[in-house]
């Protein structure tokens, strides 16, 4: 089954998931500031939040599957690093990474030139990214405009670091980042599961954002084995 395909089954749930949330909110007990807030707003609370999630959980995975990579930072535990990546929010900019954020940081993940630590900088420029496409706001209020196109690149860029995990190889055709099993283990998925959701979540809302504000967005046929991030 090909990644669009897993990535339009998973959408389904997705968007299963985020009508119900908004409507379980209310059973938390009242709040002064969901006054404020449309329906579109607790979705995209939702879908930010449901993201964030999933990105703190794919940043584990990837430390337990690649060791090595913690290891560049002598003393610091995986708690540690997940702290900096997720324990503020706003824009990601690390000394360690350069200043680089959003799919730069991204690059240095793959990068034979990098010698840091390809986990903290994949994360990182995921986690920036997502939060550019939500206006670097983890909460939606009435008069906050998303913009659909940039949660669309969002989603294709989220393709294509999915590919490149899998695919891309440096010079010693190793791979740069370990994720699903190799031959001589058990088959595992939960990869392809998370950036599926991932994926469903941000075309979720980008078809939600145009239709309320009845914009065109601008749907690129990728590449996956050649093309370049989109840009942010």
């Amino acid at each position: 089954m090909g990644i669009r395909m897993r990535h339009a089954l998973a959408a389904t749930a997705v968007l299963a998931m985020l009508l119900v949330l908004p409507a379980c909110s209310g059973q938390q007990g009242f709040h002064i500031k969901n006054l404020a807030k449309s329906d579109i707003d607790f979705v995209s609370d939702a879908g930010y939040r449901r993201s964030d999630a999933l990105l703190r959980e794919l940043a584990e995975k990837l430390y337990k599957r690649n060791p090595r990579e913690l290891a560049k930072w002598p003393g610091a535990s995986r708690d540690e690093r997940i702290q900096q990546l997720f324990g503020r929010e706003g824009r990601l900019e690390f000394a360690a990474l350069g200043g680089k954020s959003g799919t730069e940081a991204m690059e240095l993940a793959f990068s034979e030139d990098f010698g840091g630590d390809r986990v903290f900088a994949l994360m990182a420029g995921l986690t920036d990214m997502i939060r550019w496409a939500y206006g670097y706001q983890a909460e939606f209020f009435m008069f906050d405009a998303l913009d659909s196109q940039k949660l669309y690149n969002s989603a294709r860029n989220l393709e294509i670091v999915a590919w490149r995990l899998t695919h891309k190889r440096d010079s010693s055709q190793q791979l740069f980042l370990l994720t699903n099993s190799r031959g001589d283990e058990p088959r595992n998925l939960s990869y392809e599961r998370l950036f599926g959701e991932l994926v469903a979540i941000q075309d979720f809302m980008s078809d939600v954002v145009a239709r309320k504000r009845d914009r065109v967005i601008n749907k690129v046929a990728i590449n996956l084995a050649s093309y370049a991030f989109l840009p942010l």
